[in-house]
Formats: C-alpha cells, sequence, structure tokens
C-alpha cells in the first residue's frame, strides 16, 4: 500500500523556512518588545555596571581634584606662612638694627656731652687759676715800685706795699705752689709762691703762715695774716713779682697785676 505525505501543518518545515521563522520570530518578537523586556534586566545590569564603572571614575577625579586642591591650598598656605616668617625676621632685624644705632648715637651723644662738659669745667678751671686778684682785698699801694730811702739795704724798693692792718687776710694773688714758707730775714715771715705761668710772687712781714712749702694754692686762697714782722715801720703787706724765686729778680708788680687783669 502506498502512502502519499500530507500537505499543511503536518509538514516539517524545511531548514530554510525554520531559519526564516525564526528570523521573522526574532523580528516579531523584538517589535512586541518581548526580547527587549526579557533582554532589559541584563541590558539594564550592563548599563547599571557602567553607570557605576562612570560613577566610581568621576569620584576618583573628584577626590583626585580634592586631593590636589588640598595640597595646592597646604602649598600656598606654607609659602604664606615662609614669606611672613621671612617678613617677621626682617622686621625684627631692622629693629634691632635701628635700636642698635640708636644706641649708638645716644652713646655717641652722651660721651660728647661729657667731654663738652670736661672741655668746659677745664676751661672754667684754667679761666680760675689763670685769674688774678689782690692780695689784700679792697686794699691799694702806700709805697711804690723802686722808691728810695734808707729802709732797703739796696737803696730802692723792690716791690710795692699794700695798706694791711695787723691780722688782715692775705691771700694768693693767683694759682701757684708754694716754694718757700718762713722767716725771710729783713722780710720778716714770707711766703714765695711759683705761679701757674712761670713768675713767682713774694709775700712779706706776715704775723702768721698758713702754708707749706710744696702745697699748691687757688687765686684768692688765704696763705697768711699781714703784720709787721722783719724790717718794718708798721703793719703791711710787701708783695713783690719776680722771674726767679731769688731776690734780685723783681719787676714792677703794679704791671704785673695789670697784666693779669688786676685793677691797681
Amino acid at each position: 500500500m502506498a502512502f502519499t505525505r500530507a500537505t499543511g501543518k503536518h509538514r516539517a518545515p524545511n531548514r530554510i523556512t525554520c531559519k526564516g521563522a525564526s528570523a521573522a520570530g526574532f523580528a516579531t518578537l523584538t517589535a512586541t518588545g518581548v526580547i527587549g523586556s526579557l533582554a532589559s534586566p541584563a541590558l539594564a545590569a550592563d548599563s547599571g555596571t557602567e553607570a557605576a564603572t562612570h560613577a566610581g571614575l568621576t569620584q576618583v577625579i573628584a577626590i583626585g581634584d580634592a586631593v590636589a586642591g588640598a595640597v595646592d591650598d597646604q602649598a600656598e598656605a606654607q609659602r604664606h606662612a615662609a614669606e611672613k616668617a621671612e617678613r617677621l625676621k626682617a622686621e625684627a632685624a631692622a629693629r634691632a638694627a635701628a635700636k642698635a644705632e640708636a644706641e649708638r648715637k645716644a652713646e655717641a651723644r652722651a660721651k660728647e656731652l661729657r667731654e663738652e662738659r670736661e672741655r668746659a669745667a677745664r676751661a672754667e678751671e684754667r679761666k680760675r687759676l689763670g685769674t688774678f686778684q689782690l692780695p689784700v682785698a679792697g686794699s691799694y699801694v702806700t709805697t711804690g715800685y723802686h722808691s728810695g730811702g734808707s729802709l732797703w739795704s739796696s737803696g730802692s724798693h723792690s716791690g710795692v706795699d699794700f695798706r694791711a692792718a695787723s691780722g688782715t687776710s692775705v691771700v694768693a694773688a693767683g694759682a701757684g705752689t708754694v716754694v718757700e714758707a718762713g722767716w725771710g730775714g729783713s722780710y720778716g715771715n714770707n711766703i714765695v709762691l711759683r705761679m701757674t705761668d712761670g713768675t713767682y710772687t713774694q709775700y712779706g712781714h706776715l704775723s702768721s703762715i698758713g702754708v707749706s712749702v710744696g702745697q699748691s694754692v687757688t687765686p684768692g686762697q688765704q696763705i697768711g695774716l699781714s703784720g709787721a714782722t722783719g724790717n718794718v715801720t708798721g703793719p703791711h703787706l710787701h708783695f713783690e713779682a719776680r722771674t726767679s724765686a731769688d731776690y734780685g729778680s723783681d719787676m714792677d708788680p703794679v704791671a704785673y697785676l695789670r697784666t693779669h687783669g688786676v685793677a691797681v
């Protein structure tokens, strides 16, 4: 008995037909969104992974930027701190230098003032020591220089006599050093001074002597008291100016005193 193959749905599709159907079905499923629906979880997973990956990269980049910014800020802060420290150091050095300069100037000025005071004191001392005055304050000459008479062994007066009552203060006519103090023969009690200018002055007929040899005296300092010792007719002060300490080197006492600014 012979069989014939029936047509219709019972016929097995050939490979090409199946493939075509499969392709058509895939197209249909794709068109209807079934595959898209079925595939969406996987695609979503892939998309999520990619998004997460992108998010991680963004986060890393953001952290990197933040770290770089922090490093830059720290470097800038350190730079500012270093500049500030350097500026403060320079300012401190400048203040120290200014202070040292001020102290140097103050010290120099103080030294200058001291020197000025010392110069003024020395000048005042020289002036004081260089001044002369009458050996008897307010007195006057009663017997002049080179007056003649038998009272003097040389025949003339080797000095001048100043009026002075016994016990009147006799002072140094100027600054000097005592080179003689004691009995002087016809001069009685006498004192001889070597003056600071190298000349000599003599004070005779004293009732008392108040200085000793080697002693320094200043102008106006009391050296004794007037009297009438030696070859005299009454109390007075015999005053001589000499070029040396020895008798016979006399010079005009009035001219001598006037040369030194004393009104006689």
